[in-house]
């Protein structure tokens, strides 16, 4: 594989992120920059105007994904894409989502200053709304423009507050007008991110080439009983919460059961609970909770569902209570690109770093546009595995390794 001497500065990519960390940073070091907020508004802008100094021509979709593009020697050639997202959890730190994108736009800047050319055109891609904190589920720009979800169905969702998809992007100015189905039509996808995971750093190890993606389940658990005052006899009660709780506990317990061939096991998370009627005195009339199950083996994973359900449906009849588990989402494993996970192993051992393959149990972009176009992803180390938290942190020299090695596959994929 070629090396490719572009002016590549880790430094500036350092200094890049940590500008833009500055909109919406937090007083712990973190970023609190969610999805189609004024603060997201700003850091698009910022974004922006870096791009189009480097003379990247912007377009916007209809659900605000921002897509930059740099022509190429053959037009006829279907672009390579870089991307990856802006937004942040509400204490989310400088790195997830905004390496991949501040990565890509260091590799246009050195083409930019070089006067270097690709065969196919480049495209760098801001996602919007890859986190789903504000506005759920996640992913929806890329989810879009792969046919996931409908545009109609995105633009109607509400938050926490009953603010409104499509009004909040219309109101921070970022809706226009390009179809985000265009995106199908890449000829390639890469996506650098943190590992969010401990991995890479406790091996020791630069990078970490990803070569699938876990499937995952997620449900909504409803458990309903009969409120009742805390001072009257425990017999007879219908609490919703002894129900619920023993079927939280279960989620772990079955996650570490689901053990595949290969002795891997799931993982199970309850992320939300909501008590009705929440007041100290009163044993709750209706819980109600999310589960998020994952695992590398999809048959697993299908039995990780069955058995909560029918641990469900145990504690219902044994209590006289109405325990409901609804499906919410569900992603295939999904297999990334092995030519272009090739060119990312050839970029590091052709520069030395020590890497490895992985799959990522976390959800990205790159899941959904590999439905349609090649895609692949590289992670980086972060400290502790610590992510969606004002203290995740990586190192300068982990940021440079991601950047030139992304750099390498990227070009070799153009050319």
């Amino acid at each position: 594989m070629m090396r490719y001497n572009l002016p590549l500065s880790g430094a500036r990519l350092w200094a890049d992120l940590m500008e833009i960390a500055e909109i919406g940073g937090t007083a712990k070091g973190g970023c609190n920059r969610q999805t189609l907020t004024d603060l997201d508004s700003q850091g698009r802008a910022l974004f922006a105007r870096w791009a189009e100094q480097v003379g990247l021509t912007l377009r916007v979709d209809r659900v605000g994904n921002m897509v930059f593009t740099r022509p190429g020697r053959d037009p006829t050639r279907k672009p390579v894409a870089i991307g990856s997202h802006l937004d942040t959890q509400p204490t989310g730190g400088k790195f997830d989502g905004i390496l991949g994108v501040l990565a890509g736009l260091e590799i246009m800047r050195a083409l930019y200053e070089s006067g270097a050319e690709t065969a196919a055109p480049l495209v760098l891609i801001n996602w919007t709304n890859e986190e789903g904190a504000r506005f759920a589920p996640p992913m929806m720009g890329s989810g879009v423009a792969m046919g996931v979800f409908t545009e109609a169905e995105v633009l109607d969702k509400r938050d926490a507050e009953g603010a409104v998809f499509g009004t909040e992007l219309r109101r921070i100015g970022w809706q226009g007008s390009a179809d985000p189905a265009a995106l199908q039509d890449l000829g390639a996808y890469f996506e650098l991110h943190i590992e969010q995971g401990k991995q890479l750093e406790d091996e020791g190890l630069d990078l970490g080439v990803v070569t699938h993606a876990l499937a995952q389940s997620w449900y909504e658990v409803t458990v309903e009983g009969t409120e009742s005052h805390g001072g009257s006899v425990m017999a007879g009660r219908q609490d919703a919460m002894m129900g619920a709780a023993p079927l939280i506990a279960a989620v772990e317990a079955i996650a570490l059961a689901a053990l595949s061939p290969a002795g891997e096991p799931g993982r199970g998370t309850v992320g939300c609970v909501t008590v009705y009627p929440s007041s100290r005195n009163i044993a709750p009339g209706r819980v109600w909770f999310s589960i998020d199950t994952r695992h590398g083996d999809p048959e697993r994973l299908e039995w990780m569902g069955a058995e909560i359900k029918a641990t469900a449906a145990r504690i219902a009849a044994a209590r006289g209570l109405r325990i409901a588990v609804e499906d919410f989402w569900h992603a295939p494993m999904t297999q990334f690109a092995p030519d272009l996970a090739a060119h990312l192993r050839e970029g590091a051992r052709a520069r030395g770093y020590r890497f490895k393959d992985m799959p990522t149990a976390i959800g990205h972009d790159a899941v959904y546009m590999a439905r349609h176009v090649p895609s692949v992803m590289l992670f980086c180390p972060c400290h502790g595995g610590i992510s969606h938290n004002e203290a995740e942190s990586i190192t300068p020299h982990w940021a440079t390794a991601g950047l030139e090695v992304l750099a390498d596959a990227v070009l070799a994929a153009a050319n």
